[in-house]
């Protein structure tokens, strides 16, 4: 292996002021928004320039390999992977994905290895992907909030931001070790609508994808992205109209959204809203 003992290279390219998108599975991610983002960005061309050592940074019993049968005849194992991926399908800014499981081993070791190569790569920004549901209206543009690495990069951006204390994923210990190294970094997050954050909802990939393109200048094709989210809204607002109780629970939420300062004296029992929309939707 080259350069940390984490990371194997192959052929690295010659980028110039790159980002890196952290787009890593098994954290905080509502409606598997950040996933299906990831897989939007995979879906064009690149290739992996960087692999991770999976048997350090995984535990195989939590993530098992695939075992691959033909005939009763074992054809191979498929292991889980870490991998550092150039998108050069990507015009306006060379774009590096960080994707696969999140590591459950060496956190501060892994922070020190993607750093690394951030700085062998001319990487100038890093940008975490991720979802959490809110009390908000499908009917509304999904909002996006951002977790930044100072005060500077938060003035600058358009994002929500809020004061509290959470649990934070791998992603978290990256954009503290590039920060700490001089490099921009922040995650941003789209609010998903809490009674469907256990199923898709394409307009939070939609607004996921067009806050990273606007963030980076990265020209990312969003078309087919917009198409399901389309989608996503008309069949959505043609089961909700079903029913007239579940009509005025949504236009609650939507002054709610409306009117964001006062949300918490307005807003109507959000979890009683979440439990009877997402029974609703099951019955469906």
């Amino acid at each position: 292996m080259s350069g940390h003992d984490l990371v194997e290279f192959f052929d690295p390219p010659d980028l110039e002021q790159a980002v890196l998108v952290l787009a890593l599975s098994g954290w905080i991610d509502a409606a598997g928004v950040a996933g299906e983002a990831r897989a939007h960005l995979l879906s064009g061309d690149g290739h992996t320039i960087g692999r991770f050592d999976a048997d350090r940074l995984l535990d195989h019993r939590a993530r098992r390999p695939t075992l691959r049968l033909v005939d009763g005849v074992a054809r191979g194992l498929d292991w889980p992977t870490i991998e550092l991926r150039h998108l050069d399908h990507l015009e306006g800014r060379d774009v590096l994905l960080l994707h696969g499981a999140e590591p459950d081993h060496e956190w501060r070791a892994f922070a020190e290895a993607v750093v690394g190569l951030c700085e062998r790569l001319d990487v100038s920004m890093v940008v975490g992907l991720g979802a959490y549901p809110a009390a908000v209206p499908h009917t509304r543009p999904p909002r996006l909030a951002c977790t930044a690495g100072s005060s500077d990069l938060v003035e600058r951006l358009d994002f929500l931001c809020a004061s509290l204390e959470v649990p934070a994923g791998a992603q978290a210990a990256i954009e503290a070790a590039a920060t700490a190294a001089g490099i921009e970094a922040l995650g941003i997050w789209a609010q998903v609508p809490h009674y469907l954050a256990a199923t898709s909802f394409a307009p939070a990939t939609e607004s996921l994808l067009h806050g990273l393109a606007t963030l980076t200048g990265a020209a990312i094709d969003l078309t087919p992205v917009t198409e399901r989210a389309l989608s996503a809204r008309v069949r959505l607002d043609e089961m909700v109209a079903r029913d007239p109780e579940h009509v005025t629970m949504l236009e609650k939420l939507e002054e709610v959204y409306d009117d964001l300062h006062d949300a918490r004296s307005r807003l109507p029992s959000g979890e009683d809203l979440a439990a009877e929309l997402e029974q609703f939707l099951r019955d469906q």
